[in-house]
């Protein structure tokens, strides 16, 4: 299955016996499925049919559905509103007794809202229905072309997410190298400091004492344990994106373990360029989980 991104737009046009529509679908980031439709009025049974569809097609995202209905055809007939003229001929004669103005031209009053309706034939329950199912074959069709564009934009950001799991794997080679040499550069600089505090009072060093010394600060400074976690969490990662499909939750558990590797490989670190690496690699991680937040 292929990795797909929860951001995405499909716009899907229909006609059937001059009655046209438009669907316009856009998706968002959400941390489940959340449909929100916009029908006109008459039309809101499609409400359940875009849920249940999206359900089947997409696994995450916030997603807009916009239905916008047209007439292609006017085959009605015009009729006078009686009411809404009767109302403007009576202010029509009181304007003209207050102001002795000229009376208004027919093409004047018919141009009023409401004085020249239409009257439209309403579509048979056959019609209706052909309609209703037509919409639905074209949201069902936009749905598709929502996650096909949404998987473009998922290959897209798998290669990115690659790119950060490599730098990832590459940072903690750099760290693995330091703290191999750390007992050795703890050893040399606690010498360096004891030979200093003992030459005023001519005291001689112990070397079984300070190797049991360089031997705890090791232990405590030892980050090959976080090393070896972060090195199982890449893995696991690049497995989630052969496996494919709604990994995006999975993924951003994964950086929560990454970011807590990191923090404590920072807290340990009894060296300049062991601390630097970890700060690389915090910055790293953050950019993944940025990466993963658009991933379904």
């Amino acid at each position: 299955m292929a990795v797909a991104s929860m951001t995405g737009f499909a716009r899907k046009e229909g006609a059937l016996a001059g009655f046209a529509w438009t669907w316009e679908l856009k998706s968002v980031n959400g941390r489940n499925l959340d449909i929100r439709c916009r029908l006109p009025g008459g039309y809101d049974a499609l409400e359940q049919f875009a849920r249940t569809t999206a359900g089947e097609i997409l696994k995450r995202g916030n997603v807009n559905a916009a239905l916008t209905l047209t007439q292609q055809e006017k085959t009605g007939t015009f009729r006078i509103n009686e009411t809404a003229l009767a109302q403007v001929e009576t202010i029509i004669a009181e304007m003209h007794q207050r102001f002795e103005a000229a009376p208004p031209r027919i093409d004047g009053i018919l141009g009023l809202r409401g004085i020249l309706e239409v009257d439209e034939p309403a579509p048979t329950s056959e019609e209706q229905e052909a309609r209703l199912q037509a919409l639905q074959r074209s949201l069902t069709e936009a749905f598709k072309q929502l996650q096909a564009m949404r998987q473009v934009e998922g290959a897209r950001l798998q290669t990115l997410v690659e790119g950060h799991l490599a730098e990832i794997e590459r940072l903690c080679g750099q760290a693995s190298q330091i703290a191999a040499s750390q007992p050795e550069s703890l050893r040399k600089r606690l010498s360096e400091q004891l030979a200093e505090l003992l030459s005023s009072n001519g005291a001689s060093l112990n070397e079984e004492r300070l190797a049991q010394e360089v031997a705890l600060l090791a232990t405590k400074a030892d980050v090959r344990e976080e090393l070896d976690r972060l090195a199982a969490h890449v893995q696991a990662a690049r497995d989630l994106l052969r496996q494919g499909g709604a990994i995006g939750r999975k993924l951003d558990f994964l950086c929560q373990e990454f970011n807590r590797e990191a923090n404590t490989l920072c807290s340990k670190a009894a060296d300049l360029a062991l601390t630097a690496i970890g700060i690389d690699l915090k910055a790293t991680i953050e950019q993944l989980r940025e990466q993963i937040q658009n991933i379904e």
